[in-house]
């Protein structure tokens, strides 16, 4: 047993390596790993970690079983509560969630939940170990719109109260954000989404694909006409936002979005495949998330030099700390207190360059942060040939302007309620990104998890 104070370290591809390749960068645990970290865990009664976690995994519970070596019986605590497991593992911010309440945490470090959690989900695909399957079917039906986080949870946990579920995607391969958002080197798709997609349709969850809800069919038509009796709409915010500057149509400009959805999703960082994608030898990627970061650490990989330009100091730095210090140590270079004026173009209509002016930081606005002001007289120019931009996403209107008496708020977000996500049209609950805008998986997962529960209590009643 080591020091009780600090985690068990992880392993992990040197910085210099993964660099120059998409293969995880985390390695996980090992069983003797897993196991010496579990028995940090003080086993509280009153376990503050589960108040930090949006679908209420019983975390002690599963640490327990771990400790013992029954890495099943972890499995089986983590399904009643989570559909997605080793997706949850490895994307969560744990750190401000369920690791940022632990006790272990005020004297030391906090007990490694996420990497244990991804350890026993690895262990139990590795195994055909499956989720426990659902109860008899009662005969009603639920329309699911969206296979992403949100979706896959609100399915799931449908499916296993004997409902029978059928999820809309709209495009050709199912997992929305999980497979055309998060990079490959941070969540394999083959290895770990397609496996965690497969045991929500083993629950009997049916997943159509290349349905476009509002233009193959409206939401409506799914419950006038195909007989759902209720909807969930989890159709995540993947409209990207802009700035509005000079040169943002310029050839070499890239929303963050369509440049991950490229790459992840139709494989163009495998030289098998025929996408195209103007990598870039020297990128901007603006903003500070953790999508910018996936965007920057993927054009490193595609051979480019890359600079993250982001208008507020490290501190403010919305990204995870985790994807910052691996961003750095693979080399991409940092302009913060740096805001974009426009983005120069050459008479070929290509991007050459991006014109910045320095900022410093004023007094906190809405959001607590400081907000950055502009320092007069301070522009210069970075030499780039691509700029990503990684500003925000917001929701497709598609869907709220092709269905009867849905209310939408002056972001383009549904309106649903908190507690169950029931929205303005009777039968129809909503959540994750599309009632929220941007936000984590895991709470998207939360969000389908309440539906659920909302979804079940009104067709129970009705």
């Amino acid at each position: 047993m080591g020091d009780v104070l600090k985690k068990v370290p992880v392993r992990e591809q040197e910085p210099k390596v993964r660099a120059t390749n998409f293969n995880e960068v985390c390695l996980g645990y090992n069983k003797d790993e897993a196991v010496e970290e579990a028995q940090r865990c003080i086993g509280c009664k009153n376990a503050k970690c589960m108040e930090g976690c949006p679908v209420q995994i019983h975390i002690p519970d599963f640490i327990k079983e771990v400790k013992e070596g029954n890495f099943e019986g972890a499995y089986q605590v983590i399904s009643k509560s989570s559909a997605l497991p080793a997706i949850c593992g490895r994307v969560c911010p744990q750190e401000s969630q369920c690791e940022g309440r632990c006790i272990r945490g005020i004297k030391g470090e906090p007990v490694s939940i996420g990497k244990l959690e991804r350890f026993v989900a690895d262990w139990a695909r590795e195994q055909g170990i499956k989720p426990e399957a659902s109860v008899e079917k009662n005969g009603k039906k639920v329309a699911v719109i969206g296979s992403g986080p949100a979706g896959l949870t609100c399915a799931g946990d449908l499916a296993k109260l004997g409902y029978d579920v059928t999820i809309f995607e709209a495009l050709h391969k199912a997992g929305g954000v999980l497979v055309y958002g998060i990079p490959e080197f941070r969540l394999p798709k083959d290895g770990v989404v397609l496996p965690e997609v497969e045991n929500v349709k083993g629950l009997g969850v049916k997943i159509e694909t290349d349905v476009i809800i509002g233009k193959s069919v409206t939401i409506d038509e799914l419950m006038e006409e195909e007989g759902f009796d209720a909807v969930f709409i989890g159709s995540g915010a993947g409209l990207p936002k802009f700035m509005g500057i000079p040169g943002e149509t310029a050839c070499g400009v890239f929303s963050a979005n369509e440049y991950l959805t490229r790459n992840n999703l139709m494989k163009a960082f495998d030289s098998s495949y025929d996408t195209p994608i103007a990598i870039g030898k020297k990128v901007a990627v603006v903003g500070g998330g953790n999508v910018a970061m996936d965007a920057a650490r993927t054009a490193l990989r595609l051979g480019a030099e890359v600079h993250i330009v982001y208008r507020r100091s490290e501190e403010e730095l919305p990204a995870r700390v985790e994807e910052v210090h691996h961003a750095k140590e693979e080399g991409i270079i940092f302009d913060l207190l740096t805001n974009p004026t426009e983005i120069l173009v050459g008479e070929d209509g290509w991007v050459n360059g991006i014109r910045c002016i320095r900022m410093e930081l004023g007094e906190p606005d809405a959001s607590g942060r400081r907000r950055p002001v502009e320092v007069p007289g301070s522009e210069f120019d970075i030499e780039v040939d691509t700029v990503i931009m990684s500003l925000g996403t917001s929701p497709n209107p598609l869907i709220s302007s092709t269905t009867k008496g849905l209310e939408i708020n002056k972001r383009k977000c549904i309106v649903a309620s908190e507690d169950v996500g029931a929205t303005s049209k009777e039968g129809v609950f909503a959540g994750g990104d599309a009632v929220t805008g941007a936000a984590t998986v895991i709470l998207a997962m939360g969000a389908g998890k309440d539906a659920a529960r909302g979804i079940h209590e009104y067709l129970s009643t009705k």
